[in-house]
C-alpha cells in the first residue's frame, strides 16, 4: 500500500466511494449481536464458539476445509498438513487476545509471536520475515512475490501507521492490515493464518468487536476463496476501485461473522446449542 503524500492514507482509504456505506452496515450487523439478549447473560460462550468457528474458517482459506465438528471433536492436529493448518489456526485465535495490548505499541513483534505460534516446527525461520533466498510456502496466493527488501520497508510503514493511530474506521484498519499481510506475504509461511488473526486483533482491539464474537475468517470462509482472491488482486491493485472493492469483502465477511454469532445466540435461547 503507498502511503506516499497523505497525512493519514487510512482516513482517506475510508473516504473512498462507497466505504462509508461499509462501515455504516457492519456497525449495524455488529449492534445486532451485541444486542441480543443472549449476549448480556452467556456472552462467553458466544466468543469462545466465535472463536472455534473462526478457526475453522482461516483454515479452509489455507486449504483445510473441515466441518465444524471434526474441529470440535479433534484433539490431536499433528497427522498430516491439513491437521497441523487447522491446529494452526486454532493456536492463532487463541492467542490473539493475549496481544491486544502489544499490538498498539509493537506490531512487528505481535506478527512475529503470530508466525511463531503458527509455525513452530520451523525453527530456523519461524518468528521472523522471510530473507532474500527463502521461499514461501503459501500456494494458494498466486500474486508476484515482492522482495525481501521491499517486504521489510513495507512492514515497517505498516507498523507505523498502526502505532500513530489515526481516524480511520476499525473496518478500514482491519482490511488493510490483512491485505498488505497477503500481498507481502512476509513469513516463509502460514501467511493467510497470520494475516486473518491481524484483521480479528484490529477489529477486537479498536472496539469495534471488544468480546471477538464476529468472527470475519467465517465471512471470508463463506464468501470462497476465488472471490476472497478477486478482491484481494483489487487491493494489491492499489486503485481506488479495488481497495474499496476489498475494504467492502472485508466488511461483508465481518458481517456475515457477525450472522453467525447472532445465529448461535438465537439456538442457545432456543435451548438447542
Amino acid at each position: 500500500m503507498s502511503t506516499a503524500g497523505a497525512t493519514d492514507p487510512l482516513a482517506a482509504l475510508g473516504a473512498l466511494p462507497g466505504v462509508a456505506d461499509s462501515v455504516e452496515s457492519v456497525r449495524k450487523a455488529v449492534d445486532r449481536v451485541y444486542g441480543h439478549r443472549i449476549m448480556r447473560r452467556r456472552s462467553n460462550e458466544i466468543t469462545s464458539e466465535a472463536a472455534l468457528r473462526g478457526a475453522r474458517g482461516s483454515a479452509a482459506l489455507s486449504g483445510a476445509d473441515w466441518a465444524l465438528e471434526e474441529v470440535r471433536r479433534r484433539t490431536d492436529f499433528s497427522a498430516d498438513a491439513e491437521a497441523r493448518t487447522v491446529g494452526a489456526a486454532l493456536r492463532l485465535t487463541a492467542e490473539a487476545g493475549q496481544l491486544l495490548s502489544i499490538w498498539r505499541q509493537s506490531p512487528l513483534r505481535v506478527l512475529a509471536r503470530l508466525h511463531l505460534v503458527a509455525a513452530a516446527d520451523q525453527a530456523e525461520q519461524v518468528g521472523r520475515p522471510r530473507q532474500d533466498g527463502e521461499p514461501v510456502d503459501e500456494p494458494l496466493v498466486g500474486l508476484p512475490l515482492p522482495g525481501a527488501a521491499e517486504t521489510h520497508g513495507r512492514l515497517e510503514g505498516l507498523a507505523q501507521l498502526i502505532v500513530a493511530g489515526g481516524s480511520a474506521p476499525a473496518l478500514v484498519t482491519a482490511a488493510v492490515v490483512h491485505g498488505e499481510l497477503l500481498a507481502l506475504r512476509p513469513f516463509t509461511s502460514h501467511n493467510g493464518l497470520v494475516a486473518r488473526t491481524a484483521e480479528r486483533i484490529v477489529l477486537v482491539g479498536s472496539g469495534l468487536d471488544p468480546k471477538s464474537v464476529c468472527p470475519a475468517e467465517v465471512g471470508h470462509a463463506e464468501l470462497g476463496r476465488a472471490a476472497y482472491l478477486k478482491a484481494l488482486d483489487g487491493y494489491v491493485s492499489g486503485t481506488p476501485e479495488g481497495m474499496a472493492a476489498w475494504i467492502a469483502h472485508c466488511g461483508r465477511a465481518v458481517e456475515l461473522g457477525a450472522r453467525e454469532s447472532t445465529a448461535v445466540c438465537e439456538a442457545l435461547q432456543r435451548g438447542a446449542a
